[in-house]
């Protein structure tokens, strides 16, 4: 699956770049299409769940600066978008309905630590499948794929594909496979490449002329550009292929299969597209259901 042509109808207010909160309200992004929570939920096998279970409370880690994907209202504190419905989803197949869920937000440099740490349950934020993450943790999914992008200047055509990077400084953020590949494959020189926390920062500097591009998946670039459309592009030549995947603890392999299972329902019967329609699908893009694959 590729979300190619993710148009300008994406909504998003101000950015927050707060650390943590509880989970959003459904209100920000339509309703909440969580299925009905599953009860008496067993997994056996799994120390994760077995923690979640001892708590009472299922604690996610998310993003929260992503339109339309994993964003935290600045004024409400309530998170809306794609991952977050998805990982509602889950939540709820695992047994635990919204006001038994914490939303913890992560940065990507952040994530296998948090996860490897404990400090999450699992992950959903735009989180790539890679063998060099799964050394340190393991996936569910994908449940999503995306594609690699630039996002630019409205006024600047000097820069037309990963080809035309050489000399322009580009950034994006730490630890996130998108500038791994800038760097692995020489797009642009090192001294170059501009490294923040979040891409809301990398949107910033863009607009403050301090870096030429801004660079990660087509999806998170098209949701930036739609909230300023007069003065930002997206290239719209994808070079990469970014399956997103659900992080979890690298020995739960029960829970990983489950949410596995829960994933496979949700595409087969319908609630991961009817979750798309009402986040990503606003832009007019058709959705185009991922292929599971079981790592």
């Amino acid at each position: 699956m590729r979300v190619r042509t993710l148009a300008v109808a994406l909504l998003a207010g101000g950015l927050a770049l707060t650390a943590c909160g509880k989970e959003g309200s459904p209100g920000d992004a339509g309703p909440s299409l969580s299925q009905q929570v599953a009860a008496d939920v067993k997994v056996d096998g799994s120390p994760t769940f077995e923690k979640m279970k001892a708590r009472g409370r299922v604690v996610i880690g998310v993003k929260e600066d992503q339109p339309e994907l994993g964003y935290k209202n600045p004024t409400t504190g309530k998170y809306s978008g794609f991952d977050i419905e998805i990982a509602k989803h889950v939540a709820a197949k695992l047994g635990f309905p919204e006001d038994k869920i914490d939303f913890t937000a992560i940065a990507s440099s952040g994530r296998e630590q948090a996860i490897i740490n404990g400090n999450v349950d699992y992950y959903v934020g735009t989180y790539t499948i890679n063998a060099k993450r799964k050394e340190q943790i393991s996936f569910a999914g994908p449940y999503f794929t995306a594609g690699q992008d630039l996002l630019l200047r409205k006024d600047d055509n000097s820069i037309t594909g990963p080809e035309t990077l050489k000399g322009k400084k580009v950034c994006s953020v730490t630890g996130s496979t998108p500038i791994q590949k800038v760097k692995n494959e020489g797009l642009t020189e090192p001294e170059n490449i501009v490294e923040l926390q979040n891409y809301s920062q990398c949107v910033t500097q863009l607009q403050e002329k301090a870096v030429d591009a801004v660079t990660t998946d087509d999806a998170i670039l098209k949701g930036y550009a739609a909230q300023d459309p007069d003065k930002l592009k997206v290239v719209g030549k994808p070079f990469s292929n970014e399956p997103y995947g659900i992080g979890l603890p690298k020995d739960d392999k029960a829970l990983r299969d489950k949410v596995n299972d829960i994933l496979d329902e949700a595409i087969k019967g319908g609630d991961w597209e009817k979750i798309y329609n009402a986040t990503l699908g606003k832009s007019g893009s058709p959705a185009e259901k991922p292929v599971l694959d079981r790592y």
